[in-house]
């Protein structure tokens, strides 16, 4: 979500819900039975969900593309909370440093990619359907159900806060209308691509899917060769897929363009006004050293997007990871002074 999306309460409100949202989990982490092989599997399936978002896909006939949010592909490597530390330090990283999102919708944005995959679908879908170890059938059938149904309610909470917000310029029949069908396919696309990275950890280390669904400790297993199979699946993503993901706006842009075109006669687009969006938009651009993922002084060239993609592949492993270590060295800490 851009910020022009969002009422600056409303902006507030949501940002004010993911921190918490943010220090409940690093808590419940805290207490968790994360182990330190964990560490780098945080670190790297968030770097690939980073480099999976720069790749949008061409909707047929629609004029749009998806990307994958992420979330549910997260928490079938992680576990539900972990995977949200994972999916806020992703999206963290997007909007301070290439101004991908809104600021002000940060918050919003981590509500709806990152707690209603991670917190609420995976535990109620994702996990009922995976009963028993994991095999090829119930990790398919689990990720396009959860996929789907994360998108779903993902879409209609961004129309459900433009509402709230007050945007009148976008009605919400019309604009729940167009974006929640074209988000289903994208569910699909998601739910595919989830399933196939999560069967081929499963053929790898099985271990790794089971103690995610179990909340068990990862241990007397190595995970190396799954850490570097999904290093490498980023980096190529990010530095190579991503030169060729579609020029097509994504869901959410194609929606609002549609709905605009169809209220005023001609595509709209939504302008913030107001101190606080300026303030949030100058923060913003201070901070954002690659801005759309390209060079600030030449947007044009394509080395900007590769070199975007593995600089932010870099910094996701870097904070995903660090948020990890972290948690493993104060649990240690604690059961040391116990």
């Amino acid at each position: 979500m851009t910020d022009a999306l969002l009422s600056p309460v409303v902006g507030m409100a949501m940002n004010a819900v993911s921190i918490a949202s943010i220090g409940v989990s690093a808590a419940k982490v805290n207490k968790s039975k994360l182990s330190e092989k964990t560490v780098p599997l945080m670190g790297v399936s968030g770097a690939l969900v980073f480099a999976g978002q720069m790749i949008n896909i061409t909707i047929p006939a629609t004029g749009s593309s998806g990307h994958i949010g992420g979330g549910i592909l997260l928490a079938g490597l992680l576990g539900g909370v972990p995977a949200f530390l994972s999916i806020a330090a992703v999206l963290i990283i997007q909007c301070l440093f290439f101004a991908d999102g809104g600021l002000l919708a940060l918050g919003s944005n981590i509500f709806i990619l990152g707690v209603i995959p991670c917190l609420v679908i995976y535990p109620l879908v994702f996990k009922p359907l995976m009963k028993g170890n994991a095999n090829y059938r119930r990790i398919t059938l689990s990720s396009v159900t959860a996929s789907v149904i994360s998108l779903q309610l993902g879409a209609f909470g961004v129309v459900l806060l433009t509402l709230i917000s007050g945007i009148t310029s976008l009605p919400f029949g019309l604009f729940a209308a167009l974006m929640q069908p074209i988000h289903l396919v994208i569910g699909l696309i998601e739910g595919i691509i989830t399933a196939a990275v999560l069967c081929f950890v499963c053929k790898m280390r099985p271990e790794i899917i089971d103690a995610a669904q179990s909340g068990e400790r990862l241990g007397g297993v190595s995970v190396k060769k799954v850490v570097a199979a999904l290093a490498v699946l980023a980096v190529v993503s990010a530095g190579v897929i991503s030169l060729f993901a579609s020029s097509n706006p994504d869901g959410l842009e194609w929606s609002v363009s549609r709905t605009t075109q169809r209220v005023f006669g001609v595509e709209t687009e939504l302008e913030s006004e107001g101190r606080l969006f300026d303030i949030a938009a100058e923060a913003q651009e201070s901070t954002a050293f690659l801005p759309d993922y390209a060079f600030a002084s030449d947007p044009e060239n394509a080395a900007g997007t590769t070199v975007s993609g593995l600089v932010g592949v870099l910094v996701t492993f870097m904070l995903a990871g660090a948020t990890g270590f972290v948690i493993t060295k104060v649990k240690k800490r604690k059961k040391a002074n116990v």
